[in-house]
């Protein structure tokens, strides 16, 4: 990601669009990141509005919600930033520049 490379910060590029999240790691990440789960979800992709989740999400358990974000890459907010001790989901700059300063 160009931000990340003008600030000088090493990062591990991975497209989860063709390396999907596994249900495990977006579990840990989810746990991880206090957040709460609506922030994982890509709710401007094709996916997301071709399967109806705007209506459907708030039926489904948080396991249910994660074995679907599992399934498609393109239902996952991206970019993730991942580390040991935080999650970001989405670019907001004033948050990342934030974090990694």
């Amino acid at each position: 990601m160009d931000w990340l490379k003008n600030q000088g910060i090493e990062y591990r590029y991975r497209d989860i669009k063709k390396e999907n999240p596994t249900f495990d790691e977006l579990a840990l990440w989810y746990g991880r990141s206090g957040l709460p789960l609506k922030r994982f979800w890509n709710t401007s992709g094709i996916p997301y509005r071709k399967l109806k989740l705007k209506d459907r999400l708030a039926e489904m358990s948080e396991e249910e919600q994660l074995q679907l974000l599992a399934t498609d890459g393109m239902l996952v907010k991206r970019p993730l930033a991942i580390g040991n001790d935080f999650i970001l989901t989405g670019f907001k700059e004033a948050e990342w520049a934030e974090r990694f300063k």
